[in-house]
């Protein structure tokens, strides 16, 4: 039998049973059933695609909420290990975050207090007027402004940005970097270039003088050029180990080895120097530098240094009657005989008059028959430090 046989038959039943009227509702019946069917089977393809969806939302948010995470991790470690704090204030200028410890305060420590609380009051006006300014203006501002942190006066690099909520600023955001080391090195690089043309001038004028009284003491252009060039190089090596020392002084024994060097062998065997150490000053180290060169040239021309049997001795002492200062003595031995010059010359000149007054102090000069003999007094204003024992010979 076939479905539609087995419909009409169906249908002849209800029409016994009850009539026509029955026919309608069975199939009134039958009709809501497979509508029921219908809409059953929609909602439930509809509910699993929700269900999907949803769990895919699941995810995708977990995923995102975990990548955040990770992302303010990395934001606060950086702020932690930078220079560069970030916080925010409300409309009372009361502080709402912050990143990291700020000006001598722990972070629980600055929550909900305000720039009354913290900022001392001899910088606060600067730094709040700055704030009020953003928040009347609602345009974000940069300023650089010194804040005693508690322990000494730092400077800060503000960055503040008004924060808005529901179109209107309801508070502020700000980024401030510590720029002290910047504003150091600034101001040591002022005093650097204000001293390097106070020095410049300085090396200008010596070298005039050099060249002045070479040129008025040279017995030609050729003579002059070698005399010039040996003081100026002489002048340069003293440069060059203050320059080594970051011109925070030049050593004793360092200057003499330096200036001693070109007249002298490798292993300094004609020469014998010592004393207690000691650093002088740039200025005595120059003047001091430009006389051992005049004793060392004159030595190697016409002194113990001109003949393989001659001695140089370099020493010096602390003063017993003045425990600040040095009294240096360089003497001559096995050398030719020394006869006093008739004409003092430059080198002369220059230890007993220029350094004289340089270091404002006695120096003694004296040609005797078995070698030259000088001795500076050094005062200890000329000294940055003095140690008493006596370094080794050398």
């Amino acid at each position: 039998m076939n479905l539609h046989a087995l419909w009409n038959s169906a249908l002849d039943r209800l029409n016994s049973l009850g009539g026509q009227r029955a026919v309608d509702i069975a199939i009134a019946l039958i009709i809501f059933l497979l509508a029921m069917a219908v809409a059953w089977f929609a909602w439930h393809r509809r509910s699993r695609t929700q269900t999907s969806q949803i769990r895919s939302l699941e995810t995708e948010h977990l995923r995102l909420t975990a990548e955040i995470a990770t992302l303010l991790q990395r934001y606060e470690t950086a702020l932690r290990g930078s220079d560069v704090t970030v916080f925010t204030q409300d409309q009372d200028l009361r502080y709402t975050s912050i990143s990291n410890d700020f000006l001598g305060y722990h972070i629980d420590e600055i929550i909900d207090r305000t720039d009354d609380d913290l900022i001392p009051a001899d910088n606060r006006a600067a730094v709040v007027e700055m704030k009020r300014a953003v928040l009347n203006s609602g345009q974000p501002l940069d300023r650089e402004l010194q804040i005693f942190d508690g322990q000494i006066s730092r400077w800060y690099d503000f960055h503040v940005e008004p924060v808005r909520s529901g179109g209107r600023v309801a508070g502020l955001t700000s980024a401030v970097v510590d720029i002290t080391a910047r504003k150091e090195g600034q101001e040591h690089l002022r005093l650097l270039m204000r001293e390097i043309s106070h020095r410049s001038k300085n090396l200008l004028a010596i070298i005039q003088a050099m060249a002045r009284q070479t040129a008025r003491h040279a017995g030609g252009i050729e003579d002059f050029l070698n005399q010039f060039n040996a003081r100026v190089q002489a002048l340069a090596r003293s440069h060059d180990l203050l320059v080594q020392e970051d011109w925070h002084g030049a050593s004793m024994k360092d200057l003499l080895r330096m200036q001693l060097g070109p007249y002298v062998d490798a292993e300094f065997t004609q020469v014998s120097i010592g004393g207690p150490a000691v650093l002088l000053k740039p200025e005595t180290a120059q003047n001091l530098g430009l006389a051992l060169h005049e004793l060392a040239s004159n030595a190697s021309k016409y002194g113990a240094l001109s003949v393989a049997s001659g001695k140089v001795t370099a020493y010096w002492k602390q003063i017993a009657n003045e425990p600040n200062g040095i009294e240096f003595v360089w003497t001559e031995e096995g050398g030719p005989t020394v006869n006093v010059p008739k004409k003092r010359g430059f080198g002369s000149m220059l230890i007993q008059q220029n350094l004289s007054r340089a270091l404002e102090t006695e120096v003694d000069l004296r040609f005797e028959k078995d070698g030259l003999r000088c001795q500076i007094t050094i005062p200890r204003d000329h000294l940055y430090s003095l140690t008493p024992e006596p370094a080794p010979d050398t």
